[in-house]
């Protein structure tokens, strides 16, 4: 990713995190431009805090260098925040992701796959704490504890004599 798209990409997600309610600052010594190893973005809201590494890329997959993750996950530790990684492919949002929850490569860096972002990173809605994921596997379990619910009640109904046998035959068909 040229230096242009990727300020770009950074200036980006610092105007989401901001209209998201986060103050937020676009680490301007990122990357080269100092001895020291600063994350691209810091962002808050007053109860979560995150130093971010942004990556954007028109291809697939994202790479990320080891000693750069280790650099993002030291500075946050010692700076009172959560380390994360951001990822934003071409036409599509960005995604986050703890360093941990990263693939690391057999050479000790990091990789992201536009399909792992999309099944299995944070978007931002969820990230800024204005939606949660939920799974499939969860929607399917909370109905099926429903479900139960309901049969138990029926059943208790029909116990206690409120219930017909036969109607609460037909409300279980």
């Amino acid at each position: 990713m040229s230096n242009a798209k990727g300020d770009r990409r950074e200036r980006e997600l610092v105007n989401k995190l901001d209209g998201a309610g986060f103050a937020v600052m676009r680490a301007p010594a990122s990357g080269s431009a100092t001895d020291r190893e600063l994350p691209d973005v810091l962002a808050g809201d007053g109860e979560h805090f995150y130093a971010i590494e942004a990556k954007s890329s028109a291809g697939d997959p994202i790479y990320l260098d080891g000693q750069e993750v280790y650099a993002l996950v030291y500075f946050a530790r010692n700076f009172g925040a959560k380390p994360r990684i951001g990822v934003r492919f071409d036409r599509e949002d960005w995604y986050f992701f703890h360093p941990d929850d990263l693939h690391q490569t057999d050479g000790g860096n990091y990789r992201v796959k536009k399909t792992t972002a999309l099944e299995s990173g944070t978007d931002l809605a969820e990230f800024t704490g204005h939606s949660k994921k939920v799974t499939l596997e969860e929607i399917t379990r909370e109905r099926e504890e429903d479900t139960t619910e309901d049969i138990r009640e029926i059943l208790a109904a029909v116990e206690r004599g409120d219930l017909a046998a036969e109607d609460g035959v037909a409300m279980l068909e």
